[in-house]
């Protein structure tokens, strides 16, 4: 795996148990720093992207440790120091779909989470607003200049997804029962949900 600049702000080195000297470790970028519990947790923004015909922009990955192991997620990423998670939301989907919007196309944050999940052999703990954003598909053109060495080693695509597909789609997809959840909020009445802690 090819890795940022060490230098890079945030980015926290990590080493596979076991494989301490056998060569590089793989870099969490993104503000990663250890909790009291010694579990990495960072604050991210993430957007459900949606276009003219309510589909929703995913992104699709793999773990490096678990490169047959892959799944869908929403575009975003974490909260820089001294940024808000709107503009952290604005700066992510600029950077991981060539989109460019501006912090007033943000709805919400429209659901909040945490989840903790395995990434690069280490348990991670993410606290996300959620917010909705809408494009013409027509109008955008996908782009992967913005991302990180990391970003280019994990992610696999970008896609548009229909709800009814997204629905029956049989890998994981996070968060879990996502269509429903961009469907709660095509037209959003103002509440934000909490969803609370999630095991992913």
């Amino acid at each position: 795996m090819t890795t940022p600049d060490p230098q890079a702000p945030g980015a926290v080195p990590v080493v596979p148990p076991g494989a301490e000297g056998d060569g590089p470790a793989v870099v969490l970028d993104g503000g990663w720093v250890p909790g009291p519990d010694g579990v990495l947790s960072r604050s991210a923004a993430r957007v459900l992207l949606l276009d003219e015909s309510d589909r929703v922009l995913l992104v699709r990955g793999h773990d490096a440790d678990a490169p047959d192991r892959s799944w869908w997620f929403t575009v975003g990423g974490g909260i820089d120091p001294g940024e808000d998670a709107r503009s952290a939301a604005v700066r992510e989907v600029h950077e991981e779909t060539g989109i460019r919007l501006a912090a007033d196309d943000l709805v919400g944050p429209v659901y909040t989470r945490s989840a903790l999940f395995d990434f690069a052999a280490r348990t991670c703990r993410q606290h996300e607003d959620l917010f909705v954003a809408r494009v013409r598909s027509t109008d955008v053109a996908l782009s992967r200049d913005g991302w990180t060495d990391v970003e280019r080693d994990v992610i696999d695509e970008l896609r548009w997804w229909e709800l009814d597909a997204l629905a029956r789609v049989e890998i994981e997809v996070f968060p879990a029962g996502l269509a429903q959840l961009v469907r709660d909020v095509l037209v959003w009445d103002g509440t934000t949900r909490h969803l609370g802690l999630v095991r992913e």
